[in-house]
């Protein structure tokens, strides 16, 4: 069974639409995939809530019990390392990871970043784009590298830019873009992993 770790920060909407997806279209099924556990820096996150009303395992690592990032990045990979995860996805994980935290997972660990990167990766996606006068913002899912929201680009949605858009309402249409890619870009994940890792018999 290929096992899917989730990181969260917040309330889990991009989570929730990943765990949905995985009921919905049976990866277990498809895939022999499943969603193993739902993990947050924040014990008061209220995705974790969410995940368990799933029925998904959850766990807490809480970044500020930690003196140092490289100290918390160890306790979350073994928090990670007892479900023996296939895939690491970010879903609104507001932590900084440490390029031997990138390393451990290289190849499986992917995010999603509210831009058409490379354009405008970091912070305030969408205000950037706005300021920029772009016409088209988006959303991209992406490989995890040591340098920030630059890793190889899995998947793209575009969203039209629209006369009078701010910050807010542009973000709104992004992140209805990002419910239905990111599970979908993890589902081609799976095709690809398993058409390169076919079953022995």
């Amino acid at each position: 069974m290929k096992n899917i770790v989730i990181l969260i920060s917040g309330g889990g909407s991009n989570m929730a639409a990943i765990v949905h997806a995985a009921v919905r279209d049976r990866w277990a099924g498809r895939f022999d995939a499943r969603i193993a556990a739902v993990i947050s820096n924040q014990p008061a996150a209220g995705g974790l809530s969410l995940a368990a009303t799933q029925g998904v395992a959850t766990a807490a690592v809480d970044h500020k019990a930690f003196a140092s990032r490289d100290e918390f990045d160890t306790a979350l990979a073994a928090a990670i390392d007892v479900h023996m995860p296939t895939l690491v996805v970010l879903a609104g994980f507001m932590r900084i990871l440490t390029p031997g935290f990138v390393g451990r997972y290289a190849g499986r660990l992917i995010n999603i970043h509210p831009s058409l990167l490379p354009a405008f990766p970091g912070l305030r996606t969408h205000q950037r784009a706005i300021d920029a006068g772009c016409q088209v913002a988006g959303v991209t899912v992406h490989h995890v590298t040591t340098e920030l929201d630059h890793g190889p680009i899995l998947a793209q949605a575009a969203v039209p830019v629209l006369r009078g858009d701010t910050a807010a309402t542009l973000a709104e249409r992004v992140l209805a873009q990002e419910h239905r890619l990111y599970p979908r870009a993890i589902e081609r994940w799976l095709e690809i992993e398993a058409t390169a890792s076919p079953e022995v018999d």
